[in-house]
């Protein structure tokens, strides 16, 4: 085997895992979340599934990565050969979630130039939903294809592309160094300026207000579990692919714990200046609060425009920078995604890097087409919903019954422990093989109830395709890929 490729430096590595772990998800689904499950109280379950989840798992993947130095492949088959097709199956679902990401931030790329002379009009709602997206809820429209995020989409592979066929560090670590920090800057320069705008604090007042008889709900703890899950990458083997190049002896504990404060902290100060934004709005405007607060895209690319709209000139500047916010962080989360596919397909079927990459990114762009036409906003919420609540949750506790109980995690304590600010033991592995595993078993359950009780053809006939998509080409890629091996 040859000698594994190392970061350039720490500071490029945790660039490149801040890169993944900030994405669309930080920027329009925290801030929701967050007012919809007690506001301030909401501090109290995310801080304890940051403890719990988030900061146990990234450790379990950091070790793992630090342990092996080898491929996401090579790493499952060197604990057990017979849980390969699990890896499989795990990368597969990040890059098919990357194919419709990548149709997100596409229309993030074309907001970002319309947004210089806010193009979307006076009625920002219509204009994403009817003239933008010409979004149906008919399968039909599977066939009309919409040439302007058609034409984002190709370019931001094309970006993936450029920025991942290059060496690790002359390709993801310098484009993460240079980009990730700009992030940070824009993102702090933009809050700040939030915060300071006339009625700002009808925002963040609102925003920050707890309701402390939430914490009885259970359901707010499953969100704040799941958003943790999500917004770290967890279970993605993002991290275990990334932490696999870095140098022997490096402070994993230290590491963790900066990319946790950094997203998290980056994830609350985007609220804070998203509320404040809409508290602005509610000031000038005198609409009640609530009925600008919304979910998802509808935040990024109708509420939003319509504060931009108000603000006259200074709507111009800022726009551009809260798209470009948006963007960076799309193209980080995507480079990432692919990643461990790619170094999978470079180590076990001896493709050049080059050639890795291309192939994922043509087949990526094809899959991704599905989404730009009428139907795509309806299949995006479908596959997100059915890969990101069901499988890739089942999956995490396939994880920590493979890590937790197939191979002996005293092995991964000793290299946690090498170098560290602080010792794990035995509340690591009691949270590894008990605790997360009941934890996730409850989100899981909580998904597939969810996708049951609102499934209807189109969703069974998608959820289907997809079940089938994922576990077929797993199944053919491990059975090529043992075929090879034994020829070779």
């Amino acid at each position: 085997m040859s000698e594994r490729v190392q970061w350039n430096s720490n500071f490029v590595f945790l660039m490149a895992m801040i890169g993944s772990a900030v994405g669309l998800g930080n920027i329009w689904r925290f801030p929701y979340l967050f007012f919809t499950n007690g506001r301030g109280t909401f501090l109290i379950p995310y801080l304890i599934a940051i403890l719990i989840l988030g900061l146990p798992f990234i450790l379990l993947e950091y070790s793992l990565g630090a342990k092996f130095r080898d491929s996401v492949l090579s790493t499952f088959e060197r604990v057990n050969k017979n849980v390969k097709i699990i890896a499989w199956i795990v990368m597969l679902i990040a890059f098919l979630i990357i194919t419709y990401y990548l149709c997100i931030v596409g229309w993030d790329l074309n907001y970002f130039l319309l947004s210089f002379t806010k193009a979307w009009g006076s009625n920002p709602d219509n204009f994403f939903n009817v003239q933008f997206l010409q979004s149906t809820t008919q399968i039909s429209g599977i066939t009309q294809f919409i040439p302007y995020i058609l034409g984002g989409v190709l370019v931001l592979w094309v970006i993936v592309w450029f920025i991942s066929h290059r060496d690790l560090n002359s390709g993801i670590g310098r484009f993460t160094s240079i980009f990730v920090p700009i992030l940070f800057i824009l993102g702090v320069g933009i809050a700040l300026y939030n915060i300071s705008l006339s009625g700002s604090y009808l925002g963040y007042m609102e925003f920050l207000n707890p309701d402390w008889g939430a914490l009885l709900n259970l359901d707010i703890w499953l969100a704040a579990f799941g958003q943790i899950l999500f917004t770290l990458s967890l279970g993605m083997t993002v991290i275990l692919s990334y932490s696999s190049h870095l140098p022997n002896k490096t402070n994993l504990t230290k590491n963790a714990i900066t990319v946790i404060l950094a997203n998290c902290g980056f994830e609350m100060l985007n609220a804070v200046g998203v509320f404040s934004l809409l508290g602005h709005m509610s000031y000038v405007t005198g609409l009640p609060f609530n009925d600008l607060i919304t979910q998802g895209s509808g935040l990024a690319f109708v509420a939003f425009p319509q504060v931009f709209n108000i603000m006259g000139s200074a709507g111009s500047i800022l726009g551009p920078i809260f798209f470009f916010c948006i963007l960076i962080a799309g193209i980080t989360t995507a480079i990432s995604y692919i990643e461990p596919l790619v170094d999978s397909l470079e180590h076990s079927f001896s493709f050049t890097r080059k050639k890795a990459v291309t192939l994922i990114c043509v087949i990526g762009f094809l899959i991704s087409c599905i989404f730009t036409t009428a139907a795509g906003n309806l299949l995006i919420t479908i596959a997100d919903e059915f890969l990101n609540n069901v499988v890739l949750v089942l999956t995490v506790i396939i994880q920590c019954v493979i890590f937790g109980y197939m191979y002996k995690v005293d092995y991964l304590v000793e290299v946690l422990n090498e170098k560290t600010w602080f010792k794990v033991g035995a509340w690591w592995k009691y949270i590894i093989k008990y605790i997360l595993p009941i934890i996730m078993c409850i989100i899981w359950v909580g998904g597939v109830y969810e996708l049951i009780m609102s499934c209807d053809m189109v969703k069974a006939v998608a959820c289907v395709i997809l079940a089938v998509v994922l576990f077929v080409v797993s199944f053919s890629l491990n059975h090529f890929e043992e075929k090879r091996k034994i020829n070779s």
